[in-house]
């Protein structure tokens, strides 16, 4: 029987055409789960804005992959910073599926502005980074948690944090912050939950090879060059013991066991996604 069947799954977040939440949806529904799927635009949030189009279909094509698979997939737009959205979502996820069993919040502000020292950081910026990363896991993880307590289901929350939420990094603050406070706000919450059966644990990936890593292919003036682009994978993966950065299906496959039943005893953890790049 596959890992999750009968179980519903609200991924925020997953309407990117090479990200977690894409990959993350699709190996859920391979293992049995329907899926509710969300994002702040239909087609996700584009990194670099020169970036030339894809053709990419975003939340609807993400659906689409899951009803291939034979699966049942509700789409809704949401802003995770949003309270009003996000209860909003989970309603159409009660009318549609009954119960949510399973809440991966990925959802995430897109690199940039906030890749700069503090001294330069301006406070819009940090504002939307903590709202988003931390807030918006806050907000979603209430909505849903509440749901798993009163119907009395032994659920799973996995929050995506990062290796950036153990190691400090320069020019990276506020995102290095944001998952800090997420892998405590997973702790918090998992000791809060674990009287009803519910599990918390965080994803730390390292470097991805998926759309937030777009950034690293933009010039000077802008503009988008994907051979730059691939010369930081490329630089990224040489400092990775195992050789490689991450791909989005690393991260599903440690999202699915996490979500499945052969991880019930396991809570409050923050696991590495990292090649070995990190081991703490």
């Amino acid at each position: 029987m596959a890992r999750l069947t009968g179980k519903v799954a609200m991924v925020t977040g997953s309407g990117g055409e090479h990200g977690f939440g894409r990959a993350i949806a699709r190996r859920f529904a391979a293992e049995g789960a329907d899926l509710v799927l969300t994002d702040i635009a239909p087609v996700g949030t584009r990194v670099v804005a020169a970036k030339p189009a894809s053709g990419w279909g975003g939340l609807e094509a993400v659906a689409a992959e899951v009803s291939q698979l034979g699966r049942r997939a509700l789409t809704a737009l949401v802003d995770v910073r949003s309270v009003r959205q996000i209860e909003a979502a989970v309603e159409r996820a009660l009318e549609a599926f009954g119960r949510i069993d399973i809440l991966v919040n990925n959802a995430a502000a897109p690199p940039g502005a906030d890749r700069v020292p503090v001294v330069e950081l301006a406070e819009e910026t940090w504002d939307l980074v903590l709202d988003t990363n931390l807030k918006g896991s806050y907000l979603s993880a209430r909505a849903v948690a509440s749901l798993m307590v009163k119907q009395r289901i032994r659920g799973r929350i996995i929050n995506m944090a990062s290796n950036c939420g153990k190691l400090g990094y320069p020019n990276l603050a506020a995102y290095c912050a944001s998952k800090f406070g997420l892998i405590g706000f997973t702790q918090a919450l998992a000791m809060e939950l674990a009287p009803f059966g519910v599990t918390v644990n965080a994803i730390c990936p390292g470097p991805a090879d998926s759309d937030r890593l777009d950034y690293l292919g933009r010039r000077p003036d802008g503009s988008f060059d994907p051979a730059l682009r691939a010369e930081g994978i490329k630089q990224r993966a040489a400092a990775i013991p195992l050789g490689r950065v991450a791909a989005p299906e690393d991260v599903a496959e440690l999202a699915t066991f996490l979500a499945s039943d052969a991880a019930e005893y396991i809570t409050g953890q923050a696991i590495n996604v990292a090649g070995g790049a990190i081991m703490h």
